[in-house]
């Protein structure tokens, strides 16, 4: 019951992360210790599972998938996008600096935490891990788009979105973002439009079976260069993540302007710059709190592994 219910919080935890642009719920499920188990989980979903029913019956079909694994996940992760979404979507609003202040020192906490991974030290790893910083850089500085709210680009949105949130450092909702449906997707939550949710959510069905296999076949094959990309992901993700940002142009998406084009700014500039206090004992509060946090999901993880 306990490990049940600690499953059910990193759920929880990676659905809050996949909530915020900029976090992506593939870093908590791989600092947590759970992230090859749910690549190995979910590459087990094919069309062999058909055969596994008629010959062996529905038990094998779950042992086979891990299934009581999958439904804690996902139920955890399904409740807190439905519960959460509303109350990050404020707080972002109204409090960024503290709450990204908060993922950027988990971030951070997270690169050390992947780095333990790597099984060598090689000194080559360099260069998959600076390719990894630039990719997730130039993600964090494309520009929102607006887009057509047709079903069919819901789907792809979907398919294209669960890639990112299942890589740690890439945000799947940061994706959204940019394809111009986050918005449109948070607000179909919070109304529970139905159509488009069961659409978005075929979408994400069918782009996460198929790219989880790569992934796996990365792992298998060369994971300590997987895991240095990773890392990179990581480090170029905090261009998204970092507090301070002063904003340069803006688009409006549904009568909201959502800004397209930021600059990253010092505290003490951001406050010239903006007229906005910076909250600066309060972020590096914040910041300590999820560079905690890290350490004690890591913690958690490692005596499950042991256990």
């Amino acid at each position: 019951m306990k490990s049940n219910l600690i499953l059910f919080l990193k759920g929880m935890a990676m659905g809050a992360a996949d909530v915020i642009p900029g976090v992506s719920g593939g870093t908590i499920a791989f600092i947590s210790g759970i992230y090859e188990r749910l690549i190995s989980a979910l590459s087990a979903v094919d069309v062999s599972l058909i055969s596994t029913f008629k010959n062996e019956g529905f038990a094998a079909v779950w042992r086979k998938i891990d299934g009581f694994f999958l439904l804690v996940l996902f139920a955890g992760i399904g409740s807190s996008i439905l519960s959460l979404a509303k109350g990050l979507s404020f707080l972002l609003e109204n409090h960024p600096i503290p709450v990204w202040s908060f993922f950027f020192g988990l971030i951070i906490a997270s690169v050390l935490v992947v780095y333990r991974q790597l099984k060598t030290r090689k000194a080559l790893l360099i260069i998959p891990f600076v390719l990894g910083i630039a990719f997730a850089w130039w993600i964090t500085m494309l520009v929102p788009a607006q887009s057509s709210n047709s079903l069919p680009f819901v789907f792809f949105s979907g398919a294209i979105a669960i890639c990112a949130m299942i890589l740690p450092g890439i945000s799947g909702s940061f994706i959204l973002l940019i394809l111009g449906k986050y918005q449109y997707i948070l607000e179909s939550l919070h109304q529970l439009r139905i159509d488009v949710i069961l659409v978005f959510m075929a979408g994400c069905g069918i782009g996460l079976l198929s790219f989880v296999r790569l992934v796996k076949w990365l792992f298998a094959k060369y994971h300590d260069l997987s895991i240095a990309v990773l890392g990179g992901f990581m480090i170029g993700s905090l261009n998204k993540v970092w507090p301070w940002k002063i904003t340069l142009e803006s688009i409006l998406l549904k009568d909201k302007l959502i800004p397209s084009v930021q600059q990253n700014v010092s505290p003490w500039a951001y406050e010239s710059l903006s007229g906005i206090p910076a909250e600066l004992p309060l972020s590096l509060a914040c910041a300590a709190i999820g560079l905690g946090l890290i350490l004690v999901l890591e913690y958690a993880g490692n005596r499950n592994r042991l256990a």
